[in-house]
């Protein structure tokens, strides 16, 4: 748990029960805030991100998956894999769930809510034309950025967030989270009408109009206000 004096122990996940032990923010290094049983994302959640890829905005949500091996820490590096020619970025808001639910309403979906943390859907954009499923080019080692850490729902005033990205110091993002077609609470409960979310689950609500090239050696920065700073670079695969 992050509190003013740096990083206090707590006595299992997603408990706000401290053990007394607290470590300076800059003796530790952060790995990702949370090892979800699955990855969850929503696709063209913003009227205008799904027309500059072409598309109309869709009528439900649309659901594809990451594997949990793309995770990556902030601060970590993005591997530019060989098999792309066309890397891009997708700033989003990511909501960790706190506790196993199914079949959840809309309006009870903060109960079930842990916290709130900033995402990267690092995506192949050739592959994903290329492809008819998302699962190779959103899938890669290191394309699912998380942090840098969780804020805890109460904390949070939701429809005050804006979400915005950065590349190499300039802005490339920016919009509220009010713009979402589908709501928090309504990916909620479409997502629990046909699967159990389990404590530390990760869904990612998709990202706004803006997205474009990252290149190696790109330092790309995912900025949501009240909830955190997620900053990584891009480097090439080795062999």
């Amino acid at each position: 748990m992050l509190e003013e004096d740096g990083l206090v122990y707590v006595t299992q996940p997603f408990s706000r029960d401290k053990t007394g032990e607290c470590y300076p923010l800059d003796r530790v290094r952060l790995l990702p805030p949370c090892y979800p049983t699955k990855i969850l994302c929503v696709g063209r959640n913003y009227a205008e991100h799904a027309r500059e890829l072409g598309n109309e905005p869709p009528a439900e949500p649309i659901i594809f998956m990451k594997p949990n091996s793309s995770l990556l820490a902030h601060g970590g590096e993005i591997v530019y894999p060989k098999l792309s020619r066309h890397l891009s970025y997708e700033g989003e808001l990511g909501v960790v769930i706190g506790k196993r639910a199914r079949r959840v309403p809309a309006d009870r979906a903060d109960e079930v809510i842990f916290g709130y943390t900033c995402v990267n859907d690092v995506t192949a954009r050739d592959l994903q034309q290329k492809d008819e499923q998302w699962t190779r080019c959103k899938g890669f080692d290191t394309f699912c950025p998380v942090g840098p850490w969780i804020v805890p729902r109460e904390e949070v005033q939701l429809d005050a967030l804006r979400v915005c990205t950065w590349v190499d110091g300039e802005k490339k993002q920016d919009a509220p989270v009010t713009d979402m077609l589908f709501s928090v609470g309504q990916l909620i409960e479409f997502l629990s009408a046909f699967l159990t979310l389990e404590p530390g689950d990760l869904i990612a609500t998709g990202t706004p109009p803006g997205v474009g090239r990252l290149e190696i050696g790109s330092r790309v920065r995912v900025e949501i206000n009240g909830v955190g700073c997620l900053e990584n670079i891009v480097v090439a695969e080795q062999d």
